[in-house]
């Protein structure tokens, strides 16, 4: 029994692009149906809650979403989020975060800067919670306890703010940053040993920091096509460029290893929540 993962499906299935219910259909009935038909077809170890829940439009419960929050390990190997998170007063709890309460997580941190975590109805992925929950900080491997390096950090973000051109202070001060070892945490590599080109193999997410057009042109240009690269830099705005957030975000819970599935089904399960509308009954 794997005790890492606090809640695991006995039946797991595998779905295979199925239409949402129709409205005359009762879940089971649609679901017994494709089964007999041959549909769906029991395979894999989450794919499961994309079958029977996310492919399906099931409405998630608050409920549900309560007890990921007070349970170890509801996201990968770490203690519950209400044990850092459970009140609005940033003296109890770390940014005046609540996530014991519907409320509070619709509130979201109440210590400056204030902000929500989400916005219910809205794709979450991009989130301050999703990200939390998905990505890891980079240099990949960093430990949460490292602090960022302040003076490269600033380089990087003021950068951005004022445009990202590509002009000489670009090309001297911010630049090399991407190809120095430690420059943005101490014994780490750097950010071009694993970002050097627009192809994967070898570049991961077909990132290219070596240059200004591979920093621009952002990530998965190849998979996704140029048009619909993932732009990893928003020039005027530092604090939604994703460069700049893999930088100082740490993955959540505390310590997680970088290797734990960041698409975890509760995982999703709690992004399609807050897609549903965040409902609190």
């Amino acid at each position: 029994m794997n005790t890492r993962r606090p809640t695991r499906s006995l039946l797991v299935v595998l779905f295979l692009g199925l239409p949402l219910l129709a409205a005359a259909e009762t879940v089971n009935r649609q679901w017994l149906d494709d089964l007999r038909a041959g549909k769906v077809r029991i395979e894999g170890d989450h794919a499961a809650v994309e079958a029977l829940i996310l492919g399906r439009g099931i409405r998630i419960p608050y409920d549900y979403i309560a007890t990921l929050m007070r349970t170890p390990n509801a996201f990968g190997q770490g203690p519950a989020c209400i044990v850092c998170h459970a009140s609005s007063d940033p003296k109890r709890s770390y940014r005046g975060l609540d996530l014991s309460t519907c409320e509070g997580m619709k509130k979201g941190s109440t210590e400056a800067p204030a902000r929500p975590i989400f916005t219910t109805g809205k794709p979450a992925e991009k989130s301050i919670l999703g990200r939390r929950l998905r990505n890891n900080r980079m240099p990949l491997g960093v430990h949460f306890t490292v602090a960022a390096n302040p003076e490269a950090v600033k380089l990087v973000r003021d950068w951005i703010a004022a445009g990202a051109k590509n002009d000489a202070h670009f090309n001297e001060k911010v630049l090399p940053l991407f190809r120095t070892d430690g420059a943005f945490a101490e014994g780490l590599p750097a950010c071009t040993t694993c970002h050097m080109s627009n192809q994967e193999p070898p570049s991961f997410h077909e990132l290219d920091l070596t240059s200004h057009a591979g920093i621009m042109l952002g990530a998965d240009s190849v998979a996704k096509g140029v048009a619909n690269a993932t732009k990893i830099v928003i020039p005027g705005k530092p604090e939604e460029s994703s460069l700049l957030q893999h930088l100082l975000e740490d993955r959540m819970p505390p310590g997680i290893a970088p290797t734990e599935d960041r698409d975890h089904p509760n995982t999703r399960i709690l992004l399609r929540w807050i897609e549903q509308g965040a409902p609190c009954k």
